[in-house]
This record gives C-alpha cells, sequence and structure tokens, in this order.
C-alpha cells in the first residue's frame, strides 16, 4: 500500500533556471544591444534631451506658420520627447513585472515545497497507519 513520493520533475527545472525576468529574456548580442539603447534612450534626461534639441527648430516653425507648427509638433516635439517618456513608462511597468514575476516565482517554490511537505507526512502516516493495523491483527489472532 505504501508509495514512493517522487517530486515532480517541474521542481528541478524551476529551481535550475530561477525566475523569468526582464533583464535575464535578452538573447545574444543583438538583444544585448538592444537593451543598452532602450536603457539609455529611455530615461528621462534623454527626453529632456530630445526637448531641448527640438525647441531650437521651434522659433523657426512658429514664423513658418500653422502647417510648419503643426508638423514640428507632430514630427519633432512628440516624436522625439514621447519616445523616451513613453520607453521610461515601460520600464517603469517591467519593473513591476518583474517584481510580481519573482513575488509568483517564490510563492510558487513555497507551495511546491508544502505540497513536498506534505507528501512526506502522507508517507509517514500511511506506514504508522499499516504498522497499527498490523498489531491490531496480531492481537486479533494472538
Amino acid at each position: 500500500m505504501t508509495q514512493a513520493h517522487t517530486p515532480h520533475p517541474h521542481i528541478a527545472a524551476r529551481k535550475a533556471h530561477g525566475v523569468h525576468t526582464t533583464k535575464n529574456e535578452h538573447g545574444g548580442f543583438n538583444g544585448w544591444l538592444a537593451l543598452r539603447i532602450t536603457n539609455s534612450v529611455g530615461t528621462m534626461w534623454c527626453a529632456y534631451a530630445f526637448a531641448v534639441l527640438a525647441l531650437i527648430s521651434l522659433p523657426d516653425a512658429i514664423k513658418t506658420g500653422t502647417a510648419a507648427l503643426i508638423a514640428w509638433i507632430a514630427q519633432t516635439f512628440l516624436q522625439l520627447v514621447l519616445l523616451s517618456i513613453i520607453m521610461v513608462g515601460q520600464k517603469v511597468a517591467a519593473a513591476a513585472s518583474d517584481k510580481q514575476a519573482y513575488q509568483t516565482y517564490k510563492d510558487a517554490e513555497a507551495l511546491l515545497e508544502m505540497s513536498n511537505d506534505m507528501q512526506q507526512l502522507l508517507k509517514s502516516n500511511t506506514e504508522l497507519t499499516e504498522e497499527i493495523h498490523k498489531v491490531l491483527l496480531a492481537k486479533e489472532n494472538g
């Protein structure tokens, strides 16, 4: 009746790999380079620098007229400045997602350990129950 508990192989695989986070998911040189560029451009300091760069051409856009001013806003200012600001927001969201993934990973680890402990307790309980059953049968027959 006693059955040996074998932990699921996924437990060992989880421990070997660890938690999946944004910083660990880039692959090779291209991923490394893209991550470096993203981390550089995706800063508020870069957004400020782009804003200053865009503002240099604002006086000429104002002199040229409404169409040029609208084009400057849409094509120069929004694209340069908002790009960096959006990237900053994505980095913040990714960091929060990484924290959540890490917490979920740790919670799953705890649940797996608790499940393994429960299996060991069930095994011990089964062995003790079998021993009690044998003693009672021996008393009955003896």
